[in-house]
């Protein structure tokens, strides 16, 4: 009979004993409460707490992310997309992000969703999807503004799609198709008008070689017929200077004889030569001797 007490007794000090030493891990914090109502924050490692008086909340410190699931939006130019996302976020403020909002997943969901139809809503389905990285920095500031009174710092948001109506995704195909086969003509008929200058840039400088060479050859040619006008040139009038003198002489002698005056012409003068009286002097010369 006083065994069973004692043991009640026992039991009750192991279970109070068990409900007073808490573990926090090393990527948590601990909200002790008295009573109810908060009292202080603990650290990782082991914590005392006063049995069926303090109770001990755990908070996840690390980063964590939640999906937004897909939604139908309505952009500036009255186009409807399907989007969805991922939101990081991580707790910087544990008190807070416990006791200030009840889910904050679904509050931040919520909010997510609401901004986004906000922010997709006020531009064009071109602009939507050349400016994502633009949105998301927006939602995620609107975010991050919302949630700092949760104790909750909004690291980054990403939308993972946004997925226009199935007939625009193929006007849209057909356009890229379009622009990239004008690209590809555009870049070969760039090719084709490099290689035509190129061509006429060879055949130009071909020509003018060629034209400097005849022209060349041109100069030298009469560089050398003038050098051969000058070598005969000179040759004559080496070579009929004396005798050009005698038949000036010559003529003035025919002038003089042709009225058939009678002149003495000495035996050494030189016009005996250019009247062919050369043996009429050989023998004058013999008489006189």
């Amino acid at each position: 009979m006083i065994a069973f007490p004692l043991l009640l007794i026992l039991l009750f000090l192991i279970v109070t004993l068990a409900k007073s030493v808490r573990i926090v891990r090393q990527y948590e914090k601990g909200l002790v409460t008295r009573l109810g109502k908060y009292n202080h924050v603990v650290g990782p490692g082991m914590t005392l707490l006063i049995p069926f008086i303090e109770k001990l909340i755990l908070v996840d410190m690390r980063e964590k992310v939640i999906n937004v699931e897909p939604q139908k939006v309505i952009t500036k130019d009255n186009v409807l997309v399907v989007v969805d996302g991922v939101i990081y976020y991580r707790v910087i403020d544990p008190v807070k992000a416990e006791f200030e909002v009840q889910d904050f997943g679904i509050a931040a969901t919520t909010l997510a969703q609401t901004n986004l139809r906000n922010i997709i809503g006020d531009k064009t389905l071109d602009e939507t999807l050349v400016a994502r990285d633009t949105v998301n920095a927006m939602l995620r500031d609107v975010l991050d503004e919302a949630t700092n009174a949760w104790g909750v710092k909004v690291t980054r948001v990403e939308l993972q799609k946004i997925d226009p109506p199935q007939d625009i995704t193929d006007a849209m195909s057909k356009q890229m198709k379009a622009e990239r086969e004008k690209r590809a003509m555009v870049l070969e008929a760039e090719g084709v008008r490099q290689s035509k200058i190129l061509q006429a840039e060879g055949e130009k400088q071909s020509s003018i070689l060629t034209a400097q060479g005849e022209a060349q050859a041109v100069l030298l040619k009469a560089q050398a017929q003038a050098k051969a006008i000058a070598q005969v040139a000179q040759a004559a009038e080496e070579n009929f200077k004396d005798k050009a003198a005698l038949y000036r002489q010559f003529e003035v002698l025919e002038q003089t004889l042709k009225n058939n005056t009678k002149y003495v012409i000495p035996t050494s003068a030189k016009v005996l030569n250019i009247l062919g009286l050369d043996e009429l002097k050989g023998k004058v010369s013999k008489k006189n001797g």
